[in-house]
Parts: structure tokens; C-alpha cells; sequence
């Protein structure tokens, strides 16, 4: 695959495709080695289980594609380096510096990145081979069994294949498809089968997990999902509120704002105070302004979602909302003029004119939501839910910290766990890159 890949590249670049071929092969064969050395190639071992084995030939395929993506990388920017200075050899007053001079300026800043972030990542994959219990010095390989616990297949081998030609089929038509069709039904066929493609990709990951790990993925999928749509949508609607020029509107815009000056503790405290089953203001208020019977907020697994999303939303709607203001106040007048004199209504002005032009904001708030959804909620969790009932409420941050340091102490399995979070989110957000991501307008 990587020869193929690497060939089609290089004549799209008007190179040699045989040249091509043996790059791919080159970079596939490094990147598989670049995953399996460090292990030993353990997974192949005399006595390792099929669940070992077919997660070693998984680290040979990513491996690979690493391998293959970071060669296309480099050499597309060789060769535009070389067709710029091609362009530039004609001019006059073209000044080079030397490739010591930029390295010199960025080395604090890397050096920086190397102690804080590259060495701990680099030691939080070596932890995940490892049996690792908090405050004891020795260790023990254990190979890749951190992650293997974490894996229990419901599925077939066949029907995994399907799973997996579906969704990435889908995901690359919808990406790599011919974008310039006009026809509705070429259209309808896309969006079609991306739904297709999501659902099957969710069905395969979600097939994948063991009873245990697959409870954390889906509440972070479903309170993430929720939190920032729902919160987005919400924070929007205010915003243009707000926005509108009536008495008192800085008084309001301050009132939407402070929330997020809190921190994600504090949000869970004041939640849980209001949701308290006994003497909550959410209670009393069903209780006597309704004549309704007082509902357990906390302690009921789909109540204690509601009630964490609802906590998490309120957090993060200040942030959000002073985003949309101040993208409001870039809305271009003239197009809203425009748009009034063409006989656009309030509504057709705010998909056509507002929306467009809040984009970017929209597209950046999405990151930063989903962001905090997946790291920064574990405040709210501890001092709301504390995961519970019966594990609702635990994502997958608030099980790594529960893992490696409150309860179990296990240093290898969380390391492994949060493995899988960094590689969900970086996921996600390529995901949202490339779909998002091509619908935004920088310009009106």
C-alpha cells in the first residue's frame, strides 16, 4: 500500500512512479520497525495470544503510514524549496540566512518542548509496556498487555474487515470526492455515506473495547458530543441576545461572562449544591413551584449525565459567548444591508450573512470545547459524580487519574489509557480539520 501510494504521489509531483515505489516500500518497512523495535517485537513471541499478534500487525500497519506520511512530508517540502529558489535565482536583493541562524533563535523555545513535552510523552509510551504501581521504583515489561486488557473483540474477523471498508471507504469518498458535482443526488450520495461511514467506524471501535473500557468510551463520545453542540448552539443564541442594542447590555454581557473565571471545581460544587437530591434548589423548585416528586439527580445514571453536561455547558458559555460578541462586531454591515434590501428576513440574513461570517470562531470554538471536554472536566466529575452512579458518569480522563493515582495506582495501565485519549483527540480534531475545517470563511 505504501508503494502504491508513494508511486501515485511522485507522478502527481512529475517524478519517477518506480522511484516512488521503492520510497514507499522504504518509509513502510522503517515506520513498522519504528513501533516494533523498542518492544522487541514481543507481540510475536512463541506463547503470545492471537489478541497479542493481531495487535502487533495493527503497530506494523500504523507504523507504516507514520512512516509513509512523515517521507511525503519532507520530500514535498525539499522540492518546493527547490522550486522556490529556482524562482528566486532570477531576482535581485533576495537575502538567504543560514539554516543555523533560525535554529539558534527557536532553541529555547525547543528546548522548552523537549524537557516539558517530548520527554514525558516519549516516557508515557515506554510506561504503557510496563507493570508500574505508584511509589514503587521497579518495574516489569509486560509488552503491550496495558492495552490488550482494554481489548475484548465482539466481532468476527470478517466482520471487522466490513466495518473497516465501509468507514474508511465512506470517510474517503466524502473527503477525496469529487467536491465541484452541482447534482443533488451526487450530493445526497456523499453525505449519505459519511453518515454510513461514522456509524460503522462507531459500531467497530465500540465492538472493540472490553465491558469495562467500552462504559468510559462511549460516556466521553456522548458527554463531549453533547457539551459542545449543545453548548455552541446555546451560546450562539445568547450572544446575538446580547448583542442587540438595549439598556443595560454590558450589565448582561458581564452576568454571561463570569462563569468562566471559575474553575471546573467550583462549577461542580455549585451543581452539586443545586442538584443535592435532599436539599437541592432543583428539588424544591420541582417540589413546590410544580407540585412535582423530587428526583434523584445523582444517583441516577442518566439524571447525572444530564446534570454533568448542563454543569460543563455553563462553564464554558462565557468563554464562548465572549468569542461570538466580539465575532458579531466583525458581521460586515453592508451585507446586511444588503441582504435587507434584497428581502431577506431576519433569519435567511443570520444563516447567509452571520453565520458564514462566524465561521472561524465557530470552527475554533469546536477545538477548544472539545478540548476541554476531554481534559479539563475532570474538576466538575470529582466534586459532582465522582464517576458514578455505577461508573455514568467516568470518562476517560477521569479514569486515567482514577487508575494511576486514586485507586488501583497502576502507572502502566493509565499510561495506556491515556494513550488512547491523545490518540482519540488528535483524531477528532484531523477529522474536524478536514471536514470543519473546509467550510470555513476567512473572508466575507
Amino acid at each position: 500500500m505504501g508503494a502504491t501510494y508513494m508511486t501515485i504521489a511522485f507522478r502527481k509531483m512529475k517524478r519517477s512512479g518506480m522511484l516512488g515505489s521503492l520510497v514507499g516500500v522504504a518509509a513502510g518497512v522503517g515506520g513498522g520497525l519504528l513501533l516494533m523495535l523498542p518492544l522487541g517485537f514481543c507481540t510475536f513471541e512463541a506463547g503470545r495470544s492471537a489478541l497479542d499478534v493481531g495487535f502487533g500487525v495493527f503497530l506494523v500497519l500504523v507504523g507504516a503510514v507514520i512512516g509513509v506520511a512523515i517521507v511525503q512530508w519532507f520530500l514535498r517540502l525539499w522540492w518546493q524549496g527547490e522550486v522556490e529558489q529556482i524562482a528566486d535565482s532570477g531576482t535581485q536583493g533576495n537575502f538567504k540566512l543560514p539554516w543555523l541562524v533560525p535554529l539558534l533563535l527557536l532553541a529555547p523555545t525547543l528546548l522548552i518542548l523537549l524537557v516539558f513535552i517530548y520527554y514525558p510523552a516519549l516516557d508515557t509510551f515506554s510506561l504503557a509496556t510496563r507493570l508500574a504501581r505508584l511509589s514503587t521504583p521497579r518495574t516489569q515489561f509486560v509488552c503491550v498487555r496495558n492495552f490488550t486488557e482494554m481489548i475484548a473483540p465482539s466481532y468476527s474477523l470478517p466482520e471487522i474487515i466490513l466495518f473497516l471498508i465501509v468507514g474508511l471507504g465512506g470517510i474517503g469518498l466524502y473527503l477525496w470526492g469529487d467536491r465541484s458535482s452541482d447534482s443533488a443526488i451526487y450530493r445526497w450520495v456523499r453525505r449519505s455515506v459519511w453518515v454510513a461511514a461514522i456509524i460503522a467506524l462507531y459500531f467497530l471501535i465500540m465492538g472493540l473495547w472490553s465491558d469495562y473500557y467500552r462504559l468510559i468510551f462511549f460516556n466521553t463520545i456522548l458527554i463531549s458530543g453533547i457539551t459542545v453542540v449543545l453548548g455552541l448552539a446555546i451560546s450562539l443564541a445568547l450572544s446575538v441576545l446580547v448583542y442587540q442594542p438595549i439598556r443595560g447590555a454590558g450589565i448582561y454581557r458581564t452576568l454571561l461572562v463570569w462563569s468562566y473565571a471559575i474553575s471546573p471545581a467550583v462549577a461542580g460544587i455549585i451543581f452539586a449544591i443545586m442538584f443535592n437530591p435532599v436539599a437541592g434548589v432543583a428539588n424544591h423548585i420541582l417540589d413546590t413551584w410544580f407540585n412535582l416528586p423530587r428526583l434523584p439527580w445523582l444517583t441516577h445514571a442518566g439524571l447525572a449525565r444530564s446534570v454533568l453536561i448542563l454543569a460543563s455547558i455553563w462553564k464554558q458559555l462565557g468563554y464562548n459567548i465572549l468569542f461570538y460578541i466580539a465575532g458579531l462586531q466583525t458581521v460586515p454591515k453592508d451585507l446586511m444591508e444588503a441582504a435587507t434590501l434584497d428581502g431577506a428576513n431576519r433569519w435567511q440574513r443570520f444563516r447567509t450573512v452571520v453565520l458564514p461570517a462566524l465561521s472561524p470562531i465557530t470552527f475554533f470554538l469546536i477545538i477548544t470545547n472539545l478540548t476541554y471536554t476531554f481534559f479539563e472536566i475532570y474538576g466538575t466529575i470529582d466534586y459532582l459524580t465522582r464517576g458514578g452512579p455505577n461508573g455514568a458518569t467516568s470518562v476517560a480522563i477521569y479514569e486515567i487519574i482514577r487508575v494511576g493515582i486514586r485507586a488501583d495506582r497502576d502507572l502502566g495501565r493509565a499510561a495506556a489509557q491515556s494513550i488512547v485519549l491523545f490518540i482519540m483527540v488528535i483524531g477528532l480534531t484531523i477529522l474536524q480539520f478536514r471536514t470543519s475545517g473546509r467550510r470555513v470563511t476567512y473572508n466575507a
